[in-house]
């Protein structure tokens, strides 16, 4: 037979040349041609070069598709490769007239028994600098220490992209090595690329760097696969599978016995993947991530410079390959000091054009998960970055979304599984910080700013309203629910919601100022007055209520305006302790509700105005401020005004005492108490109760200036009773203080020693503690 030439005369080398000249024509290369076609590169190549004989019907069919090919072009290429395929045999392989099963096969050849071709899958290089991931490492050591394991040990190594999975499997395998004399082995699967590489392909890849001859790698996927694990059965080896698209591409390339170890590397959680140990990293530790700083850019200079090498692993969200780049950048730039690269990183909207250096990027990293979603998802991750606080809840970020609460948790559930979403807590989700960033950049690219507006405005009203009807629980004109009673988790479950979720309201707050919606930010400020006395140390509610104020100006509210700056006060006074400044405020809301003939604010006012002074020890001042503060309250009949009088006549009784006038106070104190008891049997809720512990405290205080410490240590218990009612244990620390010293005073201190060491034993846990028995 002459070269090129089958025994009828045809030219075998027809098909190469048609399948080259249609490439160039199409203007592809090799690998985009393969790529594209779902061939691989060697068996295309094989085909170009007329090494193949006759390629099977259904490959020349996907490279006809894949070029683009007429119907008379696809069959002159189908007739040429028929030219080539031995006469009397199917497309499939089997000649005819017998079973395709039973077609003889030719003997598997392969090099020796143990040996690997390291040329075609070697190992990369292990990363000199390193750092970090023991305890994963350790655990992966150990699961590969049995020599004859009952299962086949299989690793998945998941997480958000740029964790350095790839650079943890590859340090681990290198680790392995001498544990596994048959021979190391990694396997770029291109999950994240266009077209991944599929498992047929991959174990053809596998097989032939175990020593399989081309001509005896069979041509089915499950074929390969059954030849790859007969061939691993007994060998000790380590194979790497980088960047698993999904469990279909994973499953055929694992082991079914034998001492094998396979780490598969992926951004996805492959949920699907049945009996693998699964190692999820996460961002480096602050330490470890300066470590890893200084292992890259030199220990010297990065231990020279502390807080700006913090502020630096900061700002890179402790993401590996953040640091990575970070350090070499420093590296690439031995003059500049770390605080400079620092503060070039602290601009959000330079961050990710920064966090790129060579061909290591952050943003490429992110894309190419970004790409592979589906467009509701990318929609939701979008949407994701506008939430305000550090975490959120599937039904906030619904809102920002447009979906219902539960599509919109399943979505986040699959960019949990996709690495792009991280859960914080069983309920709450987060977003890396480099990962928020390029969300809001995608916002910017993939929306109009119509679109932005009208997410905002109706994510917006949604979590004020839900602000204003939780807050409104605490106020003693709405405390009822809607069976008529207070219950004690109505409060709970309104408390819990405001405190997880005020970063998404407060914020809220600012949009719909911004937007000139003042009416809003005035209902939500009003609706948390009550709640703020649950959280005085909060640095937020000057915000809360200079937002109040401002728009209740805009607005031209006379009526809203003095309520606001009394609130404002307020906080200057109880929260923030800058008396002198409260004391203008309440002089201001005084003015303005005097002008508005508002008796109950002027009340109010006078009460803010008289704490100030009390404070600044003006005790004549402030006993005058709060009896007229009583009197504009007794004109009232309201639950309100009930509690007005009340802390009147507590901040008169404390004047009193802090005067050395003890003995009057106590009388004053009595008659306080009494009101605030009144108060609980009327309206029985956390906020009548607090009144009532608080105001029999400071009667405690009131007789313990007497050396009266029976009588004390009976007003602390009862102020214990009511604490425990309020359902905030943590509130009862100056209380169980003064209370044994109470005891002590009474030559108690063993009694005392116990009660402070159970009290601080309960104090530290999550639940409410018992009232200490009365004696």
């Amino acid at each position: 037979m002459v070269a090129g030439v089958d025994g009828t005369g045809t030219d075998v080398g027809e098909f190469s040349r048609l399948l080259a000249g249609h490439r160039v024509a199409a203007g592809l290369t090799q690998e985009e041609l393969a790529a594209t076609a779902g061939v691989s590169l060697r068996a295309l190549g094989d085909m170009e070069r007329g090494r193949t004989r006759g390629p099977q019907r259904r490959t020349v069919q996907a490279l006809a598709v894949a070029l683009g090919l007429d119907g008379g072009q696809a069959q002159a290429l189908d007739r040429a490769a028929q030219s080539g395929r031995p006469r009397g045999v199917r497309p499939g392989g089997a000649a005819i007239g017998v079973p395709a099963q039973a077609a003889p096969r030719e003997p598997v050849r392969r090099a020796s028994p143990g040996s690997v071709r390291q040329s075609a899958l070697a190992l990369p290089r292990d990363i000199a600098d390193f750092t970090a991931r023991e305890g994963a490492l350790a655990a992966l050591v150990g699961l590969a220490s049995d020599d004859r394991p009952a299962h086949p040990r299989v690793v998945l190594v998941s997480g958000q992209p740029g964790l350095g999975k790839t650079a943890f499997a590859l340090h681990a395998a290198h680790a392995l090595a001498g544990r596994f004399p048959d021979g190391q082995l990694s396997l770029d699967l291109g999950g994240m690329s266009g077209q991944p590489l599929s498992a047929r392909d991959a174990l053809g890849q596998v097989l032939r760097a175990l020593g399989v001859e081309d001509a005896a790698v069979p041509a089915g996927a499950e074929e390969r696969a059954g030849l790859y694990r007969a061939l691993v059965r007994e060998r000790r080896l380590v194979l790497v599978l980088d960047d698993a698209a999904d469990e279909s591409q994973v499953r055929p390339l694992l082991p079914g016995a034998g001492p094998a170890v396979t780490i598969v590397t992926s951004r996805n959680a492959l949920p699907g993947l049945e009996s693998v140990h699964r190692l999820g990293l996460d961002v480096l530790a602050p330490a470890e991530a300066a470590g890893l700083l200084a292992r890259i850019a030199g220990r010297e200079r990065i231990e020279a410079a502390p807080d700006a090498t913090a502020e630096l692993a900061r700002l890179c969200g402790y993401l590996p390959l953040a640091l990575r780049i970070a350090g070499q950048r420093l590296v690439a730039r031995p003059q500049q000091p770390v605080a400079h690269l620092a503060r070039q990183l602290a601009v959000e909207e330079n961050r990710l054009d920064l966090l790129e250096t060579g061909d290591l990027a952050v943003r490429p990293a992110f894309e190419l998960s970004y790409r592979r979603l589906p467009a509701e998802s990318r929609l939701v991750l979008r949407r994701c970055a506008l939430t305000a606080g550090p975490d959120f809840t599937a039904v906030v970020a619904a809102a920002y979304a447009g979906r219902s609460a539960a599509r919109t948790e399943l979505i986040l559930e699959q960019l949990v599984d996709a690495g792009l979403v991280q859960p914080a807590t069983p309920d709450r989700y987060r977003l890396h910080d480099l990962v928020r960033l390029y969300a809001g950049e995608r916002l910017a690219v993939d929306e109009t700013a119509e679109e932005l507006a009208e997410a905002r405005t109706r994510a917006g009203r949604w979590i004020l309203d839900r602000a204003a009807g939780y807050g409104l629980r605490f106020d003693p004109e709405h405390t009822e629910d809607g069976a008529g009673t207070t219950g004690s988790a109505h409060l709970t479950e309104a408390a819990r919601w405001l405190e997880d979720e005020h970063a998404e309201w407060l914020a809220a707050m600012y949009q719909a100022q911004q937007a000139g919606r003042y009416r809003e930010v005035i209902d939500t400020a009003e609706a948390m007055h009550w709640f703020s006395d649950r959280l005085l140390s909060w640095g937020i509610w000057a915000e809360v209520f200079h937002l109040s104020v401002d728009a209740a100006r805009a607005l031209g509210d006379r009526r809203a305006e003095p309520v606001h700056v009394n609130y404002l006060a307020w906080t200057y006074v109880t929260c923030l302790h800058r008396y002198q400044r409260g004391i203008e405020l309440a002089a201001e809301g005084l003015e303005l509700a005097q002008e508005s003939g508002d008796r109950e604010q002027q009340g109010w006012a006078l009460t803010y105005l008289a704490s100030g002074l009390r404070y600044l020890r003006r005790h004549r001042e402030a006993t005058d401020a709060f009896h007229r503060a009583a009197d504009a309250f007794a004109e009232l009949d309201s639950r309100s005004a009930m509690i007005g009088r009340l802390v009147t006549l507590r901040g008169a009784a404390n004047c009193l005492r802090e005067s050395g006038r003890a003995e009057e106070a106590v009388d004053f104190r009595r008659r306080a108490l009494a009101g605030a008891l009144e108060l609980v049997e009327r309206w029985s809720s956390p906020l009548m109760n607090l009144l009532a512990a608080m105001t029999a405290h400071e009667l405690g205080l009131d007789r313990a200036a007497l050396k009266r410490w029976p009588a004390a240590e009976k007003a602390y218990r009862q102020a214990l009773v009511h604490y425990e009612a309020v359902g905030r244990p943590d509130s009862m620390t100056k209380t169980l203080t003064e209370l044994g010293t109470a005891l002590i005073e009474q030559g108690r201190a063993e009694e005392a020693r116990e009660l402070l060491t159970e009290a601080l034993t309960d104090l530290s846990a999550d639940g409410p503690r018992p009232a200490p028995p009365r004696h």
